[in-house]
């Protein structure tokens, strides 16, 4: 992680086998986001001019926080599982990643679905790039809640990392949300693809 954080753009690299360690060294190898999806998160936060949003966190949150502390940015990230958001912050305490503002709240039922409770989330306007892995896809709607909640905070052409792409549930939602924004989408990867939605 020390490695990481001297030179973030250096997991990038096709050579290196850092985010393989970091992803073992994480210890939630059924559930955590792998390489091309965290390269693709940590390519993006690197080169994006505005704030990040981030539903759900993990070695995500400190990686792509790691990202926007190096160039100045701010993060925020979502969670609902009090134990889960205590062992992100304790790592992000750690590691000194201060540039992370990560809510904890019970998801919230918001009538067609259920998503993340935004009441204690800072009020940001501008975000231009979102990693979207959560909540849980048993959840009621999934990840569709994420546009009709935050449509208006999402600046033009912002791009939506969905991960998952592999489940039928997350392509129905991007193709929910290209016709609703509009937007237009890409599937990218080969082990584990996720979805790049960028908003017009």
């Amino acid at each position: 992680m020390r490695k990481f954080l001297s030179a973030p753009e250096r997991a990038l690299s096709a050579d290196s086998q850092l985010l393989s360690d970091l992803i073992y060294g994480w210890g939630n190898e059924s559930w955590s986001a792998l390489n091309e999806y965290l390269a693709a998160c940590i390519s993006h936060a690197l080169q994006t001019d505005g704030e990040i949003l981030e539903c759900g966190s993990g070695l995500s949150t400190l990686l792509v926080g790691a990202a926007a502390k190096y160039r100045g940015a701010r993060h925020v990230a979502l969670e609902h599982n009090a134990e889960w958001a205590d062992r992100v912050r304790k790592q992000l305490a750690r590691f000194k990643i201060d540039s992370v503002t990560l809510v904890c709240d019970p998801l919230k039922d918001y009538g067609e679905f259920v998503w993340y409770d935004m009441s204690n989330a800072p009020d940001v306007h501008g975000y231009t790039m979102v990693i979207c892995d959560g909540p849980p896809g048993t959840t009621k709607g999934g990840r569709y809640g994420l546009v009709p909640i935050m449509r208006e905070k999402l600046r033009s052409g912002a791009q939506i990392l969905l991960d998952d792409a592999g489940r039928a549930e997350e392509q129905e939602i991007a193709a929910r949300w290209q016709t609703e924004m509009p937007a237009t989408c890409e599937f990218i990867g080969k082990s584990k693809p996720f979805i790049k939605i960028t908003v017009e």
